[in-house]
């Protein structure tokens, strides 16, 4: 994780800025470089876990994300920006049809290809950095602290065979969404082939 805290540092400086003072009404908005998605917190569970949904064109894909606790760095520098460490998982459920989701989730992350041939698992465990919590969402600047909100925003972490995948994914769930972001399309067909495994 040492070799990426310095594109972490200027990924949270990038997200947002100011302090959280007052609260306003949200709504979900959408952009090119994201896919939103439904979710449904999971209470009585370790850590967060959320059911997540994604309907479109008459299919409806299904999955679990379930974050383990956040630990702050030892490193000076990450526990000024106040990031936060854990692992994860991503686990299947039964019945899930992804196909449309994955059409979709290519075109977010700026992907080439679709995996075919899949190999289905239970679970993709993912190592992910908090960048901010009580964030707000507007059209003009993306994420800030000012108003206060109740996304969080994470950057996930997927490895396998010495190769990894980096994407941002975002959740509030007071309004019972989430979104995969973007982070670098050279990523996208490595993430793609990984999370079809259990989307």
């Amino acid at each position: 994780m040492t070799r990426h805290f310095f594109l972490i540092c200027v990924a949270a400086s990038m997200l947002f800025t100011g302090a959280c003072k007052r609260q306003t009404a949200e709504t979900y908005i959408p952009d090119e470089g994201s896919l939103g998605f439904d979710i449904e917190p999971i209470n009585g569970t370790a850590g967060r876990q959320f059911i997540a949904t994604y309907s479109a064109q008459g299919k409806t894909a299904k999955f679990r994300i379930q974050f383990g606790e956040a630990k702050a760095s030892t490193n000076s520098d990450a526990r000024a920006l106040n990031l936060q460490f854990g692992t994860g998982k991503f686990i299947a459920e039964p019945g899930s049809e992804a196909s449309i989701l994955l059409v979709d989730l290519k075109k977010a992350l700026d992907g080439r290809t679709i995996p075919v041939k899949v190999q289905r698992t239970p679970e993709l465990p993912f190592t992910y950095v908090t960048l901010g919590e009580r964030m707000s969402q507007s059209a003009q600047s993306g994420f800030s602290e000012k108003p206060a909100g109740n996304w969080t925003l994470t950057k996930i972490f997927i490895e396998e065979d010495n190769q990894e995948g980096e994407v941002y994914l975002n959740y509030n769930p007071a309004i019972r969404k989430a979104q995969f972001s973007i982070k670098d399309p050279d990523y996208a067909d490595f993430l793609m082939a990984q999370l079809a495994k259990v989307l």
